[in-house]
């Protein structure tokens, strides 16, 4: 299950760095893309902070915090054998989102946003929805299926 989790991630994080390339490319010179009359747009922003543009220019606590959260689940990952899936989809879509945001931030300075609702006002990415649908799938798993997140791996015992 590990090898599919990893391969999954693999494929979220290059589908969130591909939709930024288009926005990079295709949206940007245009600045935004009525997809769905007074509904749904791409629109072009450069987040040089947070969620809502909290902490403009301020990279480097997002890194820490990203590289923090990656080590934190990265000891959960290799100290317990994850038996819950729900437990393990959120995790590969937090770490997935984690890691296109960080991409952007290293290589850019910045993070690509795009994705515009009209009754939602902040401009997202695909990064941006992996890690919310990560985090909430979370919260269900450790509230809900508390019996079947994970169990400690005994310290000789073999990976699979």
């Amino acid at each position: 299950m590990a090898i599919l989790a990893i391969i999954i991630g693999i494929l979220l994080v290059a589908a969130d760095q591909l939709t930024k390339l288009y926005a990079l490319n295709v949206i940007k010179p245009q600045g935004y893309i009525e997809v769905i009359k007074n509904f749904y747009y791409f629109t072009y922003v450069e987040n040089r902070g947070a969620a809502f543009g909290m902490l403009q220019n301020r990279q480097w606590i997002f890194i820490i915090i990203t590289a923090a959260v990656f080590i934190g689940f990265g000891y959960i990952l290799f100290k317990y054998k994850i038996e819950g899936k729900l437990f393990l989809a959120s995790v590969v879509l937090i770490f997935s989102g984690g890691t296109g945001n960080l991409i952007d931030r290293i290589f850019r300075g910045y993070v690509i946003d795009f994705l515009q609702f009209s009754f939602f006002p902040p401009v997202c990415n695909l990064a941006d929805y992996f890690i919310t649908v990560g985090a909430v799938l979370l919260v269900i798993s450790v509230l809900f299926c508390k019996k079947n997140i994970a169990r400690k791996v005994p310290e000789n015992a073999e990976e699979d």
